[in-house]
């Protein structure tokens, strides 16, 4: 994408410059269209289970703008020849489920045969336009806190080599399924300086997208929640290959301090499906930013805080 000579015009508010959640297009002086699309491969056998899952975590991004979504359109890739076109009913009855949930009105899609089953959505959102969130402006006395617990990757891996726990599994999808719109609303948007959700790059790439040029986070691996099991599972090597490409993604802005144990370590690169959010905020109002999305969010943990530096850098201590 760096190679196409893109040009925007003054009404792009979000584009693809600094990796956001969703590009954002002003309408008017009030209102802005946000706009995203994502699909995944299965990761649950269940596909009822599935379809919500790619449906909450393509809406995810909506929410992550801080925008309210409103329309989506199906993504379909089946292989006819493979599944009984019963799967792919319940599938988009699975999403079909989470829309009407998050009050989001589907309105059209496309579909393709492939070799591999894939599902997502692409959703459009509204903004008002200087009410937007994206993933850079970390203050230096800000904290981050994040609203779901890490591990999913790992789990999903143990899923598909047949020995997670049912308690694990259930944990996992549970998750996945929460959908991210406990920041939604918050009546002083002044209060929140850059907000991401932490998907596929897991929680430090996610976190090396929102540092800036003059910027530490410093991450407490202790304070990190993690869903139950997903340390168990790192410790016997049940690590998914994208977690070797998100530590070689952050590469040297990343320190991980000698005292972090080694399987906490290796969960905050591991790739998330339908992730929590990342909620920068000065640590003089994260104590009201806690108490408004506490009764939606599985977590409200302070995860890391940010100071002065020379370069950008993330410390895990």
């Amino acid at each position: 994408m760096k190679k196409l000579p893109i040009e925007y015009n003054s009404n792009v508010l979000v584009g693809m410059q600094t990796s956001d959640d969703a590009g954002v297009y002003r309408i008017s002086d009030d209102l802005a269209l946000v706009q995203t699309v994502d699909f995944i491969t299965p990761i649950v056998d269940d596909p009822f289970v599935f379809g919500q899952i790619a449906a909450t975590n393509s809406i995810s991004d909506i929410y992550a703008m801080g925008g309210r979504p409103i329309t989506a359109m199906n993504i379909v890739c089946f292989p006819v020849n493979t599944f009984a076109m019963d799967v792919l009913e319940n599938i988009l009855l699975g999403g079909l489920e989470v829309m009407k949930k998050t009050g989001v009105q589907l309105i059209g899609g496309h579909s393709i045969d492939d070799v591999e089953l894939k599902y997502g959505l692409s959703v459009t959102g509204i903004i008002h336009p200087e009410k937007i969130y994206t993933n850079v402006g970390i203050q230096p006395d800000d904290v981050i806190i994040l609203t779901k617990p890490i591990g999913t990757g790992t789990i999903n891996t143990a899923i598909k080599a047949g020995i997670a726990a049912n308690e694990h599994t259930d944990r996992a999808i549970q998750s996945m399924l929460t959908v991210n719109d406990c920041l939604l609303g918050y009546p002083y948007s002044e209060h929140i300086h850059a907000v991401t959700d932490v998907t596929g790059f897991g929680l430090i790439g996610h976190l090396s997208e929102m540092l800036g040029s003059s910027i530490a986070i410093h991450v407490n691996a202790n304070a990190v929640p993690l869903i139950p099991g997903a340390t168990d599972y790192a410790a016997m090597g049940l690590l998914p290959a994208g977690l070797y490409r998100n530590k070689d993604f952050v590469g040297s802005h990343c320190t991980v301090a000698s005292g972090v144990k080694r399987d906490i370590a290796d969960l905050l690169f591991d790739p998330q499906t339908s992730g929590g959010l990342l909620i920068a905020t000065s640590k003089n109002f994260a104590k009201q930013v806690i108490e408004y999305i506490a009764p939606k969010a599985l977590c409200t943990a302070i995860i890391a805080t940010c100071s002065q530096s020379q370069e950008g850098h993330i410390y895990i201590e």
